[in-house]
């Protein structure tokens, strides 16, 4: 039955609708969805219980492989429903699970009643798990008519979520008032979610589940291969790998490579960009700064002019085997600001590797992971394209200062791991 969410998701699209008609790239995105996340799914069989978890993104997904594993070990009978809200993450899921027959993925539905109701009731999970945050009013109440638990896991709240949610009142309220727990990622983001109607008592503070999903170790199994496939020596020249970059940061560090191959003409770059639809256009921007473009999805060189080679890494699921390689790591989506969603990208798996790590300022979405680096003094923080170039040069002067940065990482990181655990011993108990 439609209720007022579904009228108000309506007036919205059509009201956008202007917007979102003579933009190609949001019509394309925004066509997809209705196609694609309107909750067609294919019925499920048996009888066994199902956990359902719902990541947004790339990183969210990845966070779910260790979630699965533990409950599957606990749970020989229990079946899994994971769904993702972006294609990315979608297409992350298909690499993790597609050959696994006791997971199902999907495109999360959009919040529409009968979009919802036709994947709870296709797929029939006994409890839901939300990464993070992602809470949506008809999600909740659908849930609660069919007496399905929901809970939230890594949760957090950043101030300006917390100021949007809170300016919602009563949508907000009995939403999160629906929830049967949440596992806060710090003791702040507890007290935000407890402000927002979550029952004192349904809120633990167990950590991040991020440091769990990043493997300590000195090396990746097939970074050799991979190095060989794109004409990089690691441990016969120095290797700048820039990860997980967004718009503007590429001519940062392309104009800073330039400098730097004045001083030290053996330095090797490889940028990686976060998002695969910009592949195309950043490839472009190697090529007009004056490099030649070794892309390593088509192990192909362009440009006809002699000069230094850049390598853009265009695969998916090879940015930690670039980071293995690496010398000094720059994670990206933190020197631009992208908006307060995209504010900083993973630093610890190459932090987890030993690599000295160069952040920008907009980390916010890693608030809790920062927090624990500089407490290890495991993390070099710039605020500029001038301090990236100044760093950068300080780790070629003294490598040794990089490699015990590195260290400390590594420490800090698995220092941090358990909050999976706790996340599995808390969902166990409510099935």
């Amino acid at each position: 039955m439609i209720n007022g969410y579904d009228i108000a998701y309506a007036i919205g699209i059509v009201a956008a609708s202007p917007y979102w008609l003579i933009a190609p790239k949001v019509r394309r995105k925004v066509l997809s969805a209705l196609r694609l996340r309107m909750g067609n799914v294919v019925p499920r069989t048996g009888d066994e219980q199902a956990v359902m978890i719902h990541a947004v993104s790339l990183g969210e997904i990845n966070a779910t492989r260790a979630l699965v594993k533990g409950l599957a070990e606990a749970r020989a009978d229990l079946r899994f429903i994971v769904s993702a809200g972006t294609e990315t993450g979608f297409e992350r899921g298909k690499q993790l699970y597609g050959a696994d027959p006791r997971v199902t993925l999907i495109r999360y539905p959009l919040d529409f009643s009968g979009a919802v109701g036709r994947v709870l009731d296709g797929l029939r999970p006994s409890v839901v798990v939300l990464m993070e945050l992602e809470v949506w009013p008809n999600w909740m109440v659908q849930c609660q008519k069919r007496n399905i638990l929901v809970v939230l896991v890594n949760g957090r709240l950043t101030p300006g979520s917390y100021r949007g949610y809170r300016w919602l009142g009563p949508v907000s309220w009995g939403m999160f008032g629906r929830l049967a727990g949440v596992c806060a990622q710090e003791q702040v983001y507890a007290g935000r979610f407890v402000g927002l109607g979550v029952k004192r008592d349904r809120v633990v503070v167990t950590g991040t589940m991020k440091f769990d999903t990043a493997e300590v170790a000195d090396r990746v199994e097939g970074d050799r291969e991979l190095a060989e496939a794109v004409g990089l020596r690691p441990g016969e020249e120095r290797i700048w790998v820039c990860g997980s970059t967004g718009d503007g940061e590429e001519a940062i560090v392309l104009g800073l490579y330039r400098k730097l191959l004045e001083r030290f003409p053996g330095l090797r770059l490889v940028i990686v960009p976060r998002k695969p639809e910009r592949f195309d256009g950043v490839a472009q921007q190697i090529a007009d700064a004056g490099f030649r473009v070794f892309r390593r999805s088509s192990s192909a060189l362009t440009g006809t002019e002699a000069g230094p080679v850049v390598i853009l890494g265009d695969t998916m699921g090879e940015l930690r085997k670039f980071y293995s390689l690496s010398d000094v790591v720059f994670v990206g989506r933190t020197l631009v600001d992208q908006g307060e969603r995209q504010h900083g990208s993973d630093m610890i798996e190459p932090a987890a590797l030993g690599k000295p790590v160069i952040v920008g300022r907009w980390t916010g979405n890693f608030t809790e992971v920062m927090n624990a680096l500089r407490r290890g003094e495991g993390i070099k923080e710039i605020t500029s394209g001038e301090e990236l170039g100044r760093a950068m040069e300080g780790f070629m002067v003294d490598p040794e200062s990089g490699r015990a940065m590195g260290r400390r990482a590594q420490e800090v990181v698995a220092s941090q791991k358990g909050a999976t655990g706790r996340h599995i011993a808390l969902i166990l108990r409510y099935l």
